[in-house]
């Protein structure tokens, strides 16, 4: 039996080969028990899902597990976006949540996401001491505690919750929706068959946009495809947007934590400018003040934005969780990741792919700009860059090898000289180049794939640092 193991966004595993009902039992088991350690239990914890096979199933029997050990559960009525989750948190000052979400991944997967009471993902320290407790188990077959679900209802230690109206107030505070309504914007959304629904949509519904709305029945087969708002995903909105004349085409994934955006012209724009024109909007326009954030593996274009407005950026690992802490703590504006998680000032510590795209709504609704007349007026002011990441699938055996090479970077990459080289906390390692270029490679840690980012001030030098960081990692 495979252990358990948490990545950057939980638990995840492939639906009756890792991810079973009875691994499900163990890991909420072994989250009670960590929960009682930390006294955080006596606070109750929300369960919810997403609109992925069996999840609904897997969070009633997560409610059964938390009863057996007294722990009150409040439990979402249907598909539940992720970061409605997070306000739930923080709304009921629950001691946390336990989430059934496999995000953007394949329709063939689960996954169990374990939030703090913060709001935010829990941190490392807290999912290895569950990895811990659930790997004891399975290995000498713990029993764990368990009450059935109706008795607990009946008794009052469950309750269902609706949370679609307090969300979306949180939303309406945050959201210039008059703005939006005033400039009669026409919107095409994609909802990939998950949690958003009802979500995104009805949010421009209220803003009185003419709205196209695609994909908006729940699916657990996501339509055959992973509900990853990609380019490659997204074509079908791309191509809605350009022949309907539609000012924006806005996506977001299975759970509604990450965003996509189309531009008026059919054009997929990467999170990475985005999360930079939000910054500069938020500063320049809305007047927000306070750092922002971005991980390791996004832009330096938020670098730019930054020394242009005067404020600090923090770099964080990958992982959502380290930018959640810092709007937790209130120390930045804004706060995104390349792989279109974002979320801002005083909104919850977890991205928001719904947040985004009514972010950007409003920054096109008040600038009466296109999103690629605004990023050339900001590459007018900052400079150009230009970003990529690709996944490169080598054999297991080769991951080896590649950790020694990692180690030892070259003095002299794509024709470049390094300036630097900054091993990242998940192995990865990031090397800094002349000319403002640089690249990064790390392992992905669940998978046989090194992901490659690389970052360029133009379209040519950054083929060539791709290129060579390709034939650095294959071979």
């Amino acid at each position: 039996m495979s252990k358990i193991k948490f990545g950057t966004s939980g638990w995840r595993g492939i639906i009756a080969e890792d991810f079973t009902f009875e691994n499900v039992r163990i890991v909420t088991q072994a989250i009670a028990d960590y929960l009682k350690d930390t006294k955080e239990s006596e606070k109750g914890v929300v369960v919810g899902y997403d609109s992925r096979f069996l999840g609904e199933r897997f969070a009633r029997e997560a409610v059964s597990i938390l009863l057996g050990n007294g722990i009150k559960s409040y439990l979402t009525k249907g598909p539940t976006p992720t970061p409605v989750i997070s306000l739930e948190i923080l709304r009921r000052k629950a001691g946390g949540a336990i989430n059934f979400t496999a995000s953007h991944n394949p329709p063939e997967y689960n996954g169990l996401k374990f939030s703090s009471s913060w709001g935010g993902p829990a941190l490392p320290q807290a999912t290895r001491e569950v990895e811990i407790l659930a790997n004891k188990m399975l290995e000498k077959g713990t029993a764990y505690c368990r009450v059935p679900l109706e008795e607990a209802i009946d008794n009052g230690l469950c309750e269902e919750i609706e949370s679609h109206e307090f969300y979306m107030q949180a939303l309406e505070e945050k959201i210039d929706m008059s703005s939006i309504r005033k400039a009669g914007l026409k919107i095409a959304a994609d909802l990939l068959y998950g949690a958003g629904i009802g979500y995104l949509d009805k949010a421009f519904e209220s803003a009185g946009c003419e709205i196209k709305v695609l994909h908006n029945r729940y699916d657990p087969w996501f339509g055959g495809k992973a509900p990853d708002p990609s380019e490659k995903n997204l074509a079908e909105l791309a191509q809605v947007v350009k022949s309907g004349g539609y000012n924006l085409g806005l996506a977001v994934d299975g759970d509604a934590d990450r965003f996509g955006v189309i531009d008026a012209d059919g054009r997929y724009i990467e999170p990475n400018y985005i999360i930079a024109l939000l910054l500069d909007y938020l500063v320049r326009v809305k007047g927000l003040r306070g750092g922002a954030a971005r991980s390791i593996a996004t832009t330096h274009l938020i670098d730019a934005v930054a020394e242009k407005h005067n404020i600090n950026v923090y770099e964080t690992p990958v992982g959502f969780k380290y930018i959640g802490e810092l709007i937790k703590e209130d120390k930045i504006i804004i706060g995104g990741e390349e792989s279109a998680g974002l979320s801002i000032k005083g909104h919850v510590p977890e991205k928001d792919g719904i947040l985004a795209c009514l972010l950007v709504a409003e920054m096109v609704a008040v600038e009466g700009k296109t999103i690629g007349g605004l990023l050339e007026d900001l590459y007018k002011s900052v400079g150009r860059f230009v970003s990529a990441r690709e996944n490169i699938e080598i054999d297991v055996s080769a991951m080896g090898n590649l950790s020694v090479k990692m180690k030892e970077p070259p003095t002299l990459f794509a024709g470049f000289a390094v300036n630097n080289m900054r091993t990242a906390e998940d192995g990865g390692i990031k090397i800094f180049l002349a000319g403002g270029s640089w690249l990064l490679m790390r392992g992905s840690g669940t998978e046989p794939l090194v992901r490659l980012y690389g970052e360029a001030r133009s379209k040519e030098n950054l083929e060539r640092i791709m290129k060579a960081g390709r034939d650095f990692i294959t071979g």
